[in-house]
């Protein structure tokens, strides 16, 4: 079959499967922190008819989101019936899950043993009490630390620590997630806010932008920016003395849109092919009337071929995602 590629020219080889929109924080850039209507749930057999399909069509590697993916009873078997894929080339993929951490401590090793490659945990503060004002969480804090530590110790690597910096909120929380780096061995990674929450409230004066959290981090320690590939979306740095990375993720004031290799696939079976796209596309509708894997592999590939060239955020025809990023999938 032919490689995945869109009308840009670029090659789609990442996927990111949200398996529920279900969490357990409350994160101020996210939800708004009351109960609200969640989409269904697929059965795992479909996200992973759909994950084959795409893994014959050049995906070769796969990332686990939600909500928090570690509420779905069954995802260790996922994990297991994923690493059993193949590339065309006959590559065994590359798996990777996102979660908030907290039940992190007792899953880590079953997922690597199941097949996990790799963690990333996102975690917006490395205070207790600052942690727990934007998660909306009491006493969360140490067990997302304790799920970090539990990642790493195992050998789910490399270990990558998220945090949405949010002006107001945890932007002073720079420095210690630098020496968070170096004391814990991990990657620690910045992400530019964007306007994907429940509340809509996203303003430009809100986001810490990539220059000014270069200008912070500099006021403890050197940083020198390292290479990384095209399709990463995250400007990497180590200190100058080689201990600890950090790298920026600056969608907002430094777009990478022109090298994006993504596309996601939605709780509810939805292909989205931008995290800001205002359209879905519904490839599991297709399979409940029968489609066979060519029809599957024929829609994708026409999905792809519409895949936008950009986002807008800051431009004065900017028009919201169809959807918050808790119901796309992080």
């Amino acid at each position: 079959m032919a490689i995945l590629t869109d009308k840009f020219g670029r090659a789609i080889t990442d996927l990111r499967i949200s398996i529920t929109d279900r969490c357990n924080y409350k994160c101020v850039y996210c939800r708004t922190g009351n109960n609200g209507a969640a989409y269904a749930e697929l059965p795992f057999p479909d996200y992973l008819r759909m994950a084959r399909v795409l893994v014959s069509l050049g995906i070769n590697k796969v990332r686990l989101t939600g909500g928090e993916p570690l509420l779905r009873g069954g995802i260790v078997d996922f994990v297991r019936h994923l690493s059993q894929l193949r590339t065309p080339g006959g590559e065994p993929l590359d798996i990777a899950l996102t979660t908030n951490g907290h039940l992190l401590p007792e899953m880590a090793q079953p997922l690597k043993a199941a097949g996990l490659t790799r963690a990333t945990v996102s975690m917006d503060a490395v205070d207790p009490d600052r942690f727990a004002r934007i998660t909306r969480v009491p006493n969360g804090y140490d067990n997302v630390l304790a799920g970090i530590r539990a990642a790493r110790r195992i050998g789910l690597w490399p270990v990558k620590v998220n945090c949405v910096l949010l002006r107001g909120f945890n932007e002073d929380q720079i420095i210690p997630f630098g020496m968070f780096a170096r004391e814990e061995g991990v990657v620690v990674r910045f992400i530019e806010f964007m306007p994907l929450e429940e509340d809509r409230l996203w303003s430009p004066e809100v986001v810490v932008t990539l220059d000014e959290i270069l200008r912070r981090m500099a006021e403890y320690r050197r940083l020198v920016e390292i290479p990384h590939a095209r399709s990463e979306t995250a400007r990497r740095y180590r200190f100058e003395d080689g201990i600890g990375e950090i790298g920026i993720i600056a969608p907002v004031s430094h777009p990478f849109c022109g090298h994006c290799s993504r596309i996601r696939i939605t709780s509810d079976g939805k292909i989205r092919t931008c995290l800001f796209s205002v359209w879905d596309h519904d490839l599991h509708a297709l399979m409940r009337r029968g489609a066979s894997d060519e029809d599957l592999a024929d829609f994708i590939r026409g999905v792809v071929e519409k895949k936008e060239a950009r986002h807008h955020i800051g431009e004065p025809d900017f028009v919201p995602a169809s959807r918050t990023m808790v119901h796309i999938g992080g």
